[in-house]
């Protein structure tokens, strides 16, 4: 099971299996419904036959005769492109200048068409299928057995992106992505990882040895140099050194951001692919949390003011027992694992468990908001400083030991986090300190997520607006000269919303 999600075709040789007999691995859930199978043909050696002479036709001749296959295309007037092919290739594309004929398929591995009618695709369709022979029309999925994705081309490394037909402008941005993540030398590793396969298996390893040697390939894969010459006896020394560790398990604090999921880290992508056990906060979005590798166990351990939550210790304890179990267990926290959580707490206990511990830094809300909202925290004509406070001390409450006349410094920008209950006592203890009234405020709730909603205030109206709130909701309160467009903008969007609703 484990080695599923380091090798294409599974570690031990026997094609990715499911579960062994006998295996204590938890039933999963049923995967949902799939418009496709994504699969990849083995073509070398094979004949593939191509019907067409249009541009679109040459660049499938040039793919197919890419990927090793011996491609006959048939096209009474083929395009230049595909004339050029030929020439380039005689010995993986032969070009006959005709028409298809049915017993062309026969013996085929595949054939692919570009047919300029809907009714030609669909009886092309019924004599593949008679012979047994998929077919591929350029075009018209619905006279299509399988379709080509938009690829990503490391070989051996291939990503292909399918929309299964609904938008192929889609799959292109979508590999456009894909080709940003992935690090220069990343083709120079995948041929690594082939040469690799053949003394990792003679070396017998046991599964959880061998999945560490991966995970250490995958962290030098992206690490962006490429694998030096001694590379596998380097990372077979890495890993067996770090074999107590691994069999002990370790615990990663991950950083989920405000909320867009597009603002999670790649490191932090890459501990949740490799996670066996999720802990996660309520605030983690849920499209991140889907980031994470299919079979691991998600366990919700989220802590939200006054309502009931999960015990600190609980969560700790649950750390260290499933990771001495040998998981690797991340635990997932919105924002920035190191402001304003527990994240102290439970590294010190990890500690003193002996449990290997890290942490993976995150977008904190207080910076999602502010590059929402467009509004640089640190103006140099407006804010010599930023600050990030919690309107929460441990026991619930405003924390006396503020320094309040820090906050109420005209020249620093001030982000309260955690401020919507607290907003009549924040107001009284801001004016008490010298704060004019007329400061500008901006309060972000659920900021970077589709449904956040921002509202423009004053000091003094803080705690009127923050009523509208939801009292429990993430939330943020913006303070300071930097915020004051951003606010007033605001303020006269509500004023337009109000008056509509009283037409």
């Amino acid at each position: 099971m484990l080695d599923r999600d380091y090798n294409d075709d599974g570690a031990d040789g026997k094609g990715g299996e499911g579960p062994r007999a006998g295996s204590s691995a938890p039933a999963r859930a049923a995967m949902g419904d799939l418009d496709l199978l994504p699969a990849f043909f083995a073509l070398r050696g094979r004949r593939v036959l191509l019907a067409g002479g249009s541009e679109a036709a040459s660049w499938k001749a040039e793919l197919l005769q890419a990927a090793g296959a011996e491609v006959l295309a048939l096209a009474p007037h083929p395009c230049a492109a595909l004339e050029r092919l030929a020439r380039l290739r005689p010995d993986r594309l032969r070009l006959a200048r005709r028409a298809l004929r049915a017993e062309d398929i026969d013996g085929a591995a595949l054939v692919v068409a570009d047919c300029a009618t809907l009714d030609a695709a669909l009886a092309l369709q019924a004599l593949a299928r008679a012979r047994g022979v998929p077919l591929n029309v350029i075009d018209k999925p619905a006279a299509s057995d399988f379709q080509f994705g938009a690829i990503v081309e490391r070989s051996p490394l291939v990503v292909a992106v399918s929309t299964a037909g609904a938008s192929p402008i889609l799959g292109q941005a979508l590999r456009g992505r894909i080709e940003a993540l992935l690090p220069q030398p990343i083709r120079a590793w995948a041929q690594a990882a082939k040469a690799f396969r053949a003394p990792l298996k003679a070396l017998d390893l046991g599964p959880k040895l061998r999945r560490r040697f991966w995970e250490l390939f995958n962290d030098g894969a992206f690490s962006g140099r490429p694998p030096r010459e001694n590379e596998f006896d380097a990372l077979i020394g890495a890993a067996r050194a770090g074999e107590t560790e691994a069999r002990r398990g370790s615990v990663a604090l991950v950083g989920a951001g405000p909320g867009d999921p597009e603002l999670i880290t790649l490191k932090a992508l890459r501990m949740l692919q490799g996670a066996d056990a999720i802990l996660y906060d309520d605030l983690v979005a849920p499209a991140i949390l889907d980031m994470g590798r299919r079979e691991a166990e998600k366990i919700p351990v989220g802590k939200r003011g006054y309502r009931p939550s999960c015990k600190q210790d609980a969560i700790v304890a649950q750390m260290i027992r499933l990771a001495r179990e040998g998981k690797r267990v991340v635990r997932l926290k919105g924002g920035d694992p190191m402001i304003f959580g527990r994240a102290a707490e439970e590294i010190a206990a990890l500690r003193a468990a002996g449990v290997p511990v890290e942490v993976v830094a995150g977008v904190t809300a207080a910076l999602g908001a502010a590059a929402a909202l467009q509004v640089s925290l640190t103006e140099r004509r407006r804010a010599r400083r930023t600050q990030f406070v919690t309107a929460h001390a441990h026991d619930g409450r405003l924390p006396d030991d503020m320094d309040w006349r820090a906050l109420a410094d005209p020249g620093a920008s001030s982000v309260v986090y955690m401020g919507a209950r607290m907003a009549g006592a924040l107001r009284e203890k801001l004016l008490g300190a010298g704060a004019d009234p007329a400061t500008p405020v901006m309060i972000v709730e659920r900021a970077t997520c589709p449904d956040e909603r921002r509202m423009g205030a004053t000091i003094d109206a803080l705690p009127e607006r923050a009523a509208a709130l939801a009292p429990d909701g993430p939330c943020l309160i913006l303070i300071g000269a930097p915020f004051g467009e951003a606010a007033a903008g605001a303020g006269a969007a509500q004023a337009a919303e109000a008056a509509a609703a009283q037409v």
